[in-house]
């Protein structure tokens, strides 16, 4: 069975912005295996980055720091994670919350 294919707006996925993330959810995060080449701590952060609402990123971010981990880990082009969220026109809040755990 064949169906039309959607184009424009039909094709778009609507975001979801309200969405609550708990605790149990966010810290799964942390348990992300990596990709070959790639520093597992970038990779989690930069997981958690694309994925999660500010709100839970920022809890995410305070559980990573908990946990020891390297919040200025190089990722597979030398910048931090701090260093790529910073260049995102719309990443404001993610910065910021990176900034005051110490990225650099």
């Amino acid at each position: 069975m064949k169906s039309e294919k959607k184009s424009g707006a039909e094709r778009t996925q609507l975001a979801v912005r309200d969405e609550w993330w708990s605790d149990e959810r966010v810290r799964s995060f942390l348990g992300m295996e990596t990709v070959d080449g790639i520093g597992r701590d970038y990779h989690v952060l930069l997981k958690a980055y694309r994925g999660m609402v500010p709100e839970a990123f920022g809890r995410f971010v305070a559980f990573f720091i908990e946990e020891g981990r390297n919040l200025n880990e190089p990722g597979p082009d030398g910048r931090t994670i701090y260093k790529l969220v910073a260049t995102h026109r719309n990443s404001t809040e993610y910065a910021l919350i990176l900034e005051k755990a110490g990225a650099a």
